[in-house]
Order: C-alpha cells, then sequence, then structure tokens
C-alpha cells in the first residue's frame, strides 16, 4: 500500500470511531431506568425490559474511556464512561462478597449474581481504563478490589497444575451450578476464552497499579498461553481445558486466535521483559499465519471450526463443521492482528489482508442506513442477528480496532 491509501484508511477510521461513539450515545442510554438498555434492534428501537450484563456495561465503560484518551475529547466521552462506572458502581458489585454480579434486570437488580470471571475480567479492564483517563480514584480501588478477589477466590494455587483461573463461582464464591462460557458437566474448568480477557484486563490494570502481584499473574498468563493454551505444533489455542489443562473440547476460533496474537504481544510488552518480548513476537506471527487459513478470498474471516468433545471416544476425532459467519467482532480483531503481523515482520501481505478486513467491514457490515455494525452477515453476504445492542454486542471490539488501527498507521506514516 502506498502513503496516501493509508492516510485515506486512518481518516476513514477517525469517521468511523467517531460514528460508532456517537451511535451508542444516542441509543444506549436508558433513561427511564439508568444505565444502558440491555438490547437495541436492527431498527433502534430499545427492549426497555431486557436484562442488562456486566459484560455489556463493562465495555461500554472501557470504550469511551480510551476514546477520550484517544481522541483527547474528554468533555465529549468522558460522561457516557462516567455513567457507565455509576452503573457497574451501584447496581453490579457485590460489597458483601466481592466482585461484580453477570446479570441485572433491567431496573438494576440482580438476576444472575454468579460470579463468571470472564464478567470479573471485563469490569477490572473498563475500571482500569476509566482511571487511566480520569485518575478517579475509587474506579481503581473498585478494579484493585475485584482483581484481589480473583486471585483470592479463582486462582488454582496447585503448583502442578501451573496456575489459571477457574472459570467461575457462585456469589459467595463457592462451586458454581453452571459456567456461561464453557460447560461445566463437560469438565471444562479453564477457557482460552477467559484467560485471554482476564489477561487484557491485568495488563490495563498493570498500566494504572504497577503492583508486584499484577506483574506475577500477567508473567503467568503469558506462561499459561505459551505453555499451555498454544499448541505448539499448529500455533492455534486449545478452547476448553480441565482442571489440569487437558483439552476438553477442540476446534479452531479464528477471530480469538487473531486476537489473541497481538494481545499477548501488548501483554509482554507491558511487563518490560526483553526476553519474553522475543519469544512473544516470534509466537504472535506464528498464530498471525495460522489464522490466514480462517480467511475466505473476498477478505472475510470464517468465525470458526467446531471440534469434537474430548470425552466421547466413539466420536470420530476429526468430526466437526464450520461456522462461516463473519462476526462483527472476528473481523475487527482481524484488521488489528494482521496490522500487528505486518509490523513485526513488514510483510505487505498482512498489511493487505489487514486492509481487506477493513474493506470486508465497509461493504458488508456497516449499516449505512440505521448506523453501527450489524452482528454479522454469511458467506453470502446476508445480514444475521437482530440486535445492535446486547449482553455481548458493544462497542469495544469495532471500536478498540479503530483505536488500535489508527494509531498505528500513525506509527508506520511516522517512520
Amino acid at each position: 500500500m502506498t502513503i496516501p491509501d493509508l492516510r485515506l484508511w486512518q481518516r476513514e477510521l477517525n469517521q468511523e470511531l467517531k460514528d460508532i461513539l456517537a451511535y451508542w450515545q444516542r441509543y444506549a442510554p436508558d433513561q427511564t431506568n439508568g444505565g444502558f438498555y440491555g438490547a437495541v434492534g436492527y431498527d433502534n428501537v430499545p427492549k426497555p425490559n431486557a436484562a442488562k450484563g456486566v459484560v455489556l456495561n463493562s465495555r461500554i465503560l472501557w470504550t469511551f474511556s480510551a476514546a477520550a484518551l484517544h481522541t483527547q475529547h474528554d468533555d465529549e466521552y468522558l460522561p457516557t464512561a462516567k455513567r457507565a462506572f455509576e452503573y457497574l458502581d451501584t447496581h453490579f458489585r457485590d460489597r458483601q462478597n466481592g466482585g461484580v454480579y453477570w446479570m441485572v434486570d433491567a431496573k438494576g437488580q440482580a438476576v444472575d449474581d454468579s460470579k463468571q470471571l470472564y464478567g470479573q475480567a471485563f469490569a477490572v479492564y473498563g475500571l482500569s481504563e476509566y482511571y487511566r483517563a480520569t485518575r478517579h480514584k475509587p474506579a481503581l480501588e473498585f478494579a484493585q478490589e475485584i482483581f484481589q478477589a480473583m486471585v483470592k477466590q479463582a486462582y488454582d494455587r496447585d503448583p502442578a497444575r501451573h496456575g489459571g483461573f477457574i472459570e467461575a463461582f457462585a456469589r459467595n464464591w463457592t462451586e458454581a451450578k453452571s459456567y456461561v462460557i464453557a460447560r461445566k458437566d463437560n469438565g471444562e474448568s479453564k477457557t482460552m476464552n477467559t484467560h485471554l480477557h482476564i489477561l487484557e484486563a491485568f495488563v490495563s490494570l498493570l498500566r494504572v497499579w504497577p503492583s508486584d502481584e499484577v506483574k506475577k499473574q500477567v508473567r503467568g498468563l503469558i506462561n499459561n498461553f505459551l505453555g499451555q493454551i498454544i499448541d505448539p505444533k499448529t500455533h492455534r489455542m486449545v478452547l476448553f481445558q480441565g482442571i489440569n489443562w487437558e483439552p476438553r473440547r477442540t476446534g479452531i476460533s479464528y477471530g480469538h486466535d487473531i486476537e489473541a496474537s497481538w494481545l499477548l504481544l501488548e501483554a509482554a510488552e507491558v511487563l518490560h521483559d526483553a526476553d519474553l518480548i522475543t519469544k512473544v513476537r516470534k509466537e504472535s506471527v506464528l498464530m498471525a499465519k495460522a489464522a490466514v487459513s480462517g480467511l475466505d478470498p473476498d477478505g472475510g474471516m470464517n468465525y470458526e471450526y467446531e471440534g469434537p468433545d474430548q470425552n466421547l471416544p466413539k466420536q470420530n476425532p476429526a468430526s466437526g463443521h464450520w461456522n462461516r459467519e463473519r462476526s462483527w467482532w472476528v473481523m475487527a480483531e482481524a484488521m488489528v492482528g494482521f496490522m500487528n503481523a505486518y509490523q513485526l515482520t513488514k510483510d505487505k501481505a498482512y498489511l493487505e489482508k489487514s486492509a481487506a478486513s477493513w474493506e470486508y467491514t465497509k461493504k458488508h457490515l456497516l449499516d449505512t442506513k440505521n448506523g453501527e455494525w450489524y452482528l454479522g452477515v454469511d458467506a453470502t453476504g446476508k445480514v444475521l442477528g437482530n440486535e445492535k445492542i446486547s449482553p455481548w454486542k458493544c462497542p469495544y471490539h469495532n471500536g478498540r480496532a479503530c483505536i488500535e488501527t489508527i494509531e498505528r498507521i500513525g506509527t508506520i506514516i511516522d517512520k
């Protein structure tokens, strides 16, 4: 690509970031019950009785805090971040047991008070970024409290099992009845997905609270990925594992693989460990190279290849099926991950794949009539889903992808 092309791409992403943020400022706030609607349809009509998830609230908190830092438009974006912080603090915080609830109803009363580690991680992520943007000390104290509860209650301290975090707990941190991300009945105690987001959360916390314990946890999580989660032969991540990191369900999550390829390097760089950075840089490129197999010639990245359950011996190990959905979040992470691979290798093929991810997104995922991005499309470009806002659909993946790619293009142009 030429420098003028990069500048055009950067301008497009700057505008897209503004558009994403404007959408959420206009359609997400629940003016009746406070906080943000739990669900809004493709027609931008809210579902006022929808439950509100801690992941959505925390991702809004992170996105608008990060946007304020990136744009230096504090007056424009911090009020939305403050709204998210106050709602998280008032309605999701468990002041008796520590941590945050998974889900509250439309009026803010807990309807699922379980302690899913995925949700705890996003709360830490959002709170840390909010403190970074505002220096509001109660936000840091809240993040520290959740971090300490996670380490005390959920960290696997058996040295023979190489650490990691148990997937979920009940409200009082006793054994959970079920897991949201994984299948407890299949023995899936540790998951790639939850550990990836715990890592990004602890990295965010480390930036504003460089304690020895946070450094220890970040280093341990990186080593878990290098030693237990990433398959050294395929450079893809094992998706669901048991207490001893044994595979319980296999498959390929292309979006998570490309996302992890850049988040792992970010984590190593925040530790400022030269040897670890060298090791992770090598693995990041190998992961990006492996993720290329998830791309189709049109630039779309397939969602995943689902594999078999490991505890079903009669099942053909090669059995499985494709999910060819091109999800909004997968396309966002592909843009960042392949850009990161280009920066590491200077191989223009990766830059082209990053740009192709954006071109595909513009063509198929941007709703030019009602705003924001569709949840996804199928391999033919047919729109899937029906909600722009939901417990999972948020401004974090696409907003972050815009910020990351804008800044990375700036670095390339400046060289």
